[in-house]
């Protein structure tokens, strides 16, 4: 009896091409991304240190044990989170007014997008250097225009929100550009005939643009959350985590431990530790909003 085109070997013989072209892409991600997850995975069980000649022991969860009660880790995870929401939230509402400004007919208007994206094709390390220069004690232009000699990055009290309007500058353009593309997909002609009902400039947005960009607003902060917990280049370059340990993110914390004093395993640990709290983080946040659109 010949078999079904249905069966699962003709559907395998199938899909077989398909496999073959996804195999490209397909493993760069699995040499480069899910392969070091898994090894610092593993890494985190063991007592894996610098220097040392003995061989790695599997330790169990010793490591995470120790972490419960680091409370100077604990410290810089609070701060992290300060910041990630502390450049999230403001780059997002700056960007969506930037995105909607740039939307509009304006005279020159390619070249203001054009300056809008210049923060994006300059290396994080560069823009930490240039804003070093701003916030300088002695010859910052921002010291010059208030005409005081106060050190931004070096204060107790300045230094985090310093460091939070680097972020949010330098952060900016791909959000905007990724909520610029999803405003240039609304139809004009869904303004128009609301204009023509008589809704305002505000009733237009909520009724009209926000429901169109909402899946691309959703998606861009969730990786502008996720982009800035795991930042380290500006922060590093800013102020190495100082002073008295106020900038010192979570990244910057970890680094410190598997760089500076060997401790790779341990390192390892809080890297589970940070992946696992904003994979929950991010899961409450998007069932919140997916349930919100299901409304």
């Amino acid at each position: 009896m010949p078999r079904s085109p249905d069966t699962p070997p003709a559907a395998a013989r199938r899909l077989a091409p398909a496999w073959f072209l996804v195999l490209p892409a397909l493993i760069p991600i699995l040499v480069l991304s899910v392969g070091p997850l898994l090894y610092g995975i593993a890494l985190a069980f063991t007592d894996a240190q610098s220097g040392r000649t003995d061989p790695t022991q599997w330790i169990g969860t010793l490591n995470f044990q120790d972490l419960r009660h680091d409370t100077l880790f604990w410290e810089s995870f609070r701060i992290g989170l300060l910041w990630a929401v502390g450049v999230t939230v403001p780059q997002f509402l700056l960007s969506l007014g930037l995105a909607l400004l740039l939307n509009q007919n304006l005279r020159f208007r390619w070249l203001a997008r054009v300056l809008a994206i210049v923060p994006w094709a300059m290396p994080e390390v560069v823009v930490g250097i240039m804003w070093r220069l701003v916030y300088h004690p002695d010859a910052g232009i921002l010291n010059e225009a208030l005409g005081t000699q106060r050190d931004w990055l070096g204060s107790l009290g300045t230094a985090l929100p310093a460091v939070i309007v680097v972020g949010i500058w330098a952060g900016m353009p791909q959000t905007t550009v990724a909520l610029l593309a999803g405003l240039q997909n609304v139809p004009r002609e869904l303004h128009e005939a609301a204009a023509m009902d008589g809704a305002g400039a505000w009733r237009r947005f909520r009724t009209v643009t926000w429901p169109a960009i909402r899946p691309v607003a959703l998606a861009i902060s969730a990786l502008g959350f996720i982009w800035n917990v795991n930042s380290f280049a500006l922060v590093y370059v800013l102020t190495n985590g100082g002073p008295g340990g106020r900038t010192r993110l979570p990244m910057l914390f970890a680094y410190e431990e598997a760089f500076r004093y060997g401790q790779f395993g341990y390192a390892a640990a809080m890297g589970c530790v940070m992946v696992a709290v904003v994979s929950l983080l991010l899961a409450f946040f998007l069932v919140g909003r997916l349930k919100g659109d299901d409304a």
